[in-house]
């Protein structure tokens, strides 16, 4: 058998990558990957400080890829869970009651974990109810348009009446608490008064 002298030709160095392009495709790669890798080692404690350290090189390259995600959300140390209490008066004297969210009624379960994530956005924003009342004031401007947002939708969906709103924060018992068979109250947070086209009552 004979081999075309032709087929036994070097390849020309214009069809390989030459060397600094390939160093920078691999940086390229290499600091994809840690962007990756990196968010949920530097989350929310117990997170290192070396690894919260390496991670700030990294914020704009991950908020602009959205790789920040919510990794410990539920672990290792998740927080007590939160919904929103509501009790509705009609004109006609019928009183209906409900949370936010609604695990019996919240179908899909893409819209109860929104509706979760609404609860929980609010709870971040309003102080426990021992908190100064400046403090409490303060932040009724950052909740309130949220609270009131709620509301009109409750009300929208429920009829007019008297809607009164309250914040529950879920006991999360640790686990010699569920072995002893200890179980606290939830915490209520009042959240104000609500009708159709009118500001929060008090």
């Amino acid at each position: 058998m004979v081999i075309p002298r032709d087929s036994l030709r070097e390849p020309s160095p214009d069809r390989h990558a030459s060397g600094p392009l390939r160093a920078l495709a691999s940086l390229a790669i290499a600091t994809y990957l840690a962007a990756v890798v990196m968010p949920p080692l530097a989350g929310p404690p117990p997170a290192s400080e070396l690894a919260g350290t390496l991670m700030q090189p990294l914020r704009p390259l991950v908020g602009l890829l959205h790789l920040g995600h919510g990794y410990r959300f539920f672990a290792p140390n998740p927080g007590p869970g939160h919904s929103i209490r509501w009790t509705l008066v009609r004109p006609d004297g019928v009183t209906l009651t409900g949370s936010v969210p609604d695990a019996a009624t919240d179908r899909p379960r893409l819209l109860y974990h929104r509706r979760f994530m609404v609860s929980e956005k609010i709870a971040a924003l309003v102080p426990p109810p021992d908190a100064p009342r400046e403090v409490r004031e303060g932040a009724k401007r950052d909740w309130g348009p949220l609270v009131l947002g709620v509301a009109e939708n409750l009300l929208r969906v429920h009829g007019s009446g008297l809607l009164t709103l309250e914040l529950v924060e879920h006991f999360l018992p640790a686990p010699e608490e569920v072995l002893g068979g200890v179980f606290e109250p939830d915490v209520i947070t009042p959240l104000g008064t609500y009708a159709r086209r009118t500001e929060p009552g008090r």
